[in-house]
C-alpha cells in the first residue's frame, strides 16, 4: 500500500485503485495499478513519454475498457461518471461561438451570471461571440477548461492541458486549477513540467512502463522519491 493509503482509515477516500490493469492488442500498458488517496487537493500523475499517464487518465474517465476497480468517493466510476469533467490536451470545441460553447455544456439550472463569471476569469469576455475554433491555442485551452468547469464537476481530469501554451494561458489555468481545488473539486492532472507539479501537487502518481513505482506527498516525492525510476526521473536521467 502506498504511504498516503493508510490515511484512508480515518478520512473519507477520494480516490480508490484496485488491480486497474488496461490490455489493448494483446498488450499491457497499465499494469495492476492499486492505490487509496484520501487527499482532496490536486493530484499530478508523472512519468516519462511511454509510462501509461494519458492512458491512466482515460481509463479513469471510462473511455477505455479496463480490468480492475476504480472509485471516487467510495463510489463506482459509472455511478460518477456524471460528476466528472476531462480536459484534453487538444480541446475539442464545437464549430459555435464562444458563449455557445458554453452554453452548450452548461447544466439545466445555470444562469447566465454563471458563464459570465467563468468568462471573466480565463480572460474571454470580450471574445464571447467570436467562433471558439478561431481562437489562439491558449485562449482555446482556457475555453475548454471554463466549459468544463460550468458542468460543476467533482472529479477534474486534465491531460497536460497546459503544454506547449504561452505563459499568460499556463497561469490562468494553473489559477483556475487551485481555486476549482479550494472550492472542494479534486484535480487529477498528468504534467512532464517539474516546476508545474511542484506548484500544484499535493500528491503524485509517478508512472513507468505502466506501472506505479510511487504514489505519496508532492514534498516526499520531490525531497525523498523511493522508487529507482522516480529518482532517475527527477534527476534528469533517460528512463528506457
Amino acid at each position: 500500500m502506498s504511504d498516503l493509503g493508510q490515511a484512508a482509515q480515518v478520512k473519507p477516500r477520494v480516490l480508490s485503485l484496485k488491480g486497474l490493469s488496461l490490455r489493448l492488442g494483446g498488450k499491457a500498458l497499465l499494469n495492476d495499478i492499486t492505490l487509496s488517496s484520501c487527499e482532496p487537493g490536486i493530484t499530478l500523475v508523472m512519468g516519462a513519454n511511454g509510462a501509461g499517464k494519458s492512458l491512466f487518465l482515460r481509463t479513469l474517465h471510462g473511455l477505455l475498457p479496463a480490468e480492475g476497480q476504480i472509485h471516487f468517493f467510495d463510489r463506482t466510476a459509472d455511478q460518477f461518471q456524471a460528476q466528472q469533467a476531462m480536459v484534453f490536451q487538444r480541446p475539442t470545441l464545437l464549430r459555435r461561438t464562444v458563449l455557445q460553447n458554453m452554453e452548450f455544456a452548461a447544466p439545466k439550472n445555470c444562469a447566465r451570471e454563471e458563464i459570465d463569471k467563468l468568462l471573466h476569469e480565463v480572460h474571454l469576455t470580450q471574445k464571447a461571440n467570436e467562433p471558439a475554433r478561431r481562437l489562439s491555442g491558449g485562449e482555446q485551452q482556457r475555453l475548454a477548461l471554463a466549459r468544463a468547469l460550468l458542468t460543476r464537476p467533482r472529479i477534474l481530469l486534465l491531460d497536460e492541458p497546459t503544454a506547449s501554451l504561452d505563459p499568460a494561458s499556463v497561469m490562468i489555468i494553473e489559477k483556475m486549477i487551485l481555486r476549482a481545488a479550494e472550492d472542494g473539486v479534486k484535480a487529477i492532472f498528468v504534467s512532464h513540467d517539474i516546476g508545474q507539479a511542484k506548484r500544484l501537487a499535493a500528491e503524485v502518481i509517478f508512472l513507468h512502463k505502466g506501472r506505479m513505482t510511487e504514489h505519496c506527498s508532492a514534498t516526499t516525492f520531490f525531497d525523498e522519491p523511493r522508487s529507482m525510476e522516480a529518482k532517475a526521473y527527477l534527476a534528469g536521467e533517460l528512463l528506457i
